[in-house]
């Protein structure tokens, strides 16, 4: 198990169009970065956020995060400065109540699709409440709290330490815990990790990745 984490503000904007899928019509697409310095051990809470969200384990004192923003339709020349404006509607905020913590807050528009990814470091607690879409955390060797409506969780663990894991779906969705076991909650002799992941409608995987 390893980790650091610590605050200044950093964003790069890139504004770019998609190839045309017919004729002149193009998506629109954002992106943007933030790097926040972290202390060690801190917790990150990611809320609302909808989409895809990837959340990686990284050995630098720092969170980065880098979110595209697109139209979810492809628009002729005259409709893209309207467009565009959507998208800045959909804001990403951080926030910091103390120096452990901070918040990746997002304010969603319709008709916009978002991908997160974000770094953290190793030894992170994150606390993600997540609307539709895909949840992915890798390498991340902190207590891991996370919930999401529609779509799925996959955790990849290191193979470093036990767990105490608590996992359930509501509907229309399997858990897999694995190399552990197949059900909905699991803990290991001298348990020092918390995972705690309810999927309305979904799915759940877990899986333990060999340590480097």
């Amino acid at each position: 198990m390893q980790g650091n984490l610590a605050v200044f503000f950093f964003e790069i904007g890139v504004l770019t169009m998609a190839l045309p899928l017919f004729g002149d019509q193009q998506q629109i697409e954002v992106a943007n970065t933030q790097r926040i310095n972290f202390a060690p051990g801190g917790i990150i809470r990611v809320n609302e956020s909808c989409g895809t969200l990837n959340v990686e384990g990284w050995d630098r004192p720092e969170v980065e995060i880098t979110v595209l923003k697109s139209t979810q339709k492809y628009y002729e020349p005259t409709e893209r400065e309207k467009e565009a404006a959507r998208l800045e509607r959909v804001r990403i905020t951080t926030e910091r109540p103390s120096d452990t913590e901070l918040a990746i807050s997002t304010t969603k528009n319709r008709g916009v699709s978002v991908d997160y990814e974000i770094r953290v470091p190793r030894n992170s607690r994150l606390e993600i409440h997540h609307g539709t879409g895909q949840v992915l955390v890798s390498d991340v060797t902190g207590d891991i709290e996370a919930t999401a409506h529609r779509g799925d969780i996959l955790l990849m663990l290191p193979d470093t330490a036990p767990y105490s894991i608590d996992a359930k779906t509501k509907f229309a969705g399997a858990t897999h815990l694995r190399p552990y076991l197949m059900g909905e909650r699991f803990t290991s002799p001298g348990a020092s990790h918390r995972i705690y992941l309810r999927m309305t409608f979904g799915g759940i995987t877990i899986k333990g990745v060999p340590a480097l």
